[in-house]
């Protein structure tokens, strides 16, 4: 809770965290969504959504956008997010199948609407990291960069980028050739290097450079 946060700062900034969540309220919205997607980017792998609704008045010690996060930090956010019986979260994910069918737009839509559908509280408000999204009667708010603005979104984050890591690190099991839980999946040199090599392994995104491109054909 907030009073059992000492940093005079830190308080300061959760309380700028939830104002979307509190302007939402103050319309009348009572179970207020926050969501957010990782895995737009990697060349391998699915993109993976997370609703998250958290109780008014709950808050969380340096809770923020997932990429700002260490990855120690981001665990030990994910583990105590996940425990609280208050909060109620989902996740839902796409296949590289379906990416390279839909695109990777329309697949982290996909995703998304996944998620909001498992919720077990029906959100009446959805907070969207970044992106237009209709959902049914929900009504929605694009929020740019909303995972360092809203606490809802920023859990939501965070939840889906330890889901994915974890995912992905399980596919270097499978395919160790590529270093998968080094870079999960996204383009680096080393996994562009790998791909050269071995070729795609079958949860690669074939309609992704430089999977379409002459780059494999030669291969």
């Amino acid at each position: 809770m907030i009073n059992k946060i000492q940093d005079k700062t830190e308080k300061k900034r959760l309380l700028q965290l939830v104002k979307y969540e509190q302007l939402a309220r103050s319309k009348g919205f009572q179970f207020i969504a926050g969501i957010d997607e990782v895995g737009r980017g990697p060349l391998a792998g699915p993109v993976v959504a997370c609703a998250c609704i958290i109780p008014e008045g709950l808050f969380f010690h340096g809770v923020n956008d997932s990429k700002l996060l260490t990855p120690s930090r981001r665990h030990e956010l994910f583990l105590k997010l996940t425990s609280e019986k208050s909060i109620s979260f989902a996740l839902a994910e796409v296949s590289h199948i379906e990416i390279d069918f839909l695109n990777i737009y329309q697949a982290t839509v996909k995703a998304m609407k996944k998620a909001i559908d498992k919720l077990a509280i029906k959100p009446d408000y959805l907070l969207v990291d970044g992106m237009k999204i209709s959902h049914n009667e929900i009504p929605s708010e694009k929020i740019i960069q909303g995972d360092s603005k809203s606490q809802s979104i920023a859990a939501a984050s965070i939840i889906a980028k330890e889901t994915r890591d974890q995912l992905m690190s399980e596919f270097h099991e499978m395919w160790p050739q590529y270093c998968f839980n080094e870079h999960k999946g996204y383009g680096t040199k080393k996994h562009i290097e790998a791909i050269k090599k071995y070729g795609p392994c079958p949860i690669h995104r074939l309609s992704f450079k430089p999977l379409r491109s002459d780059l494999t054909t030669k291969l």
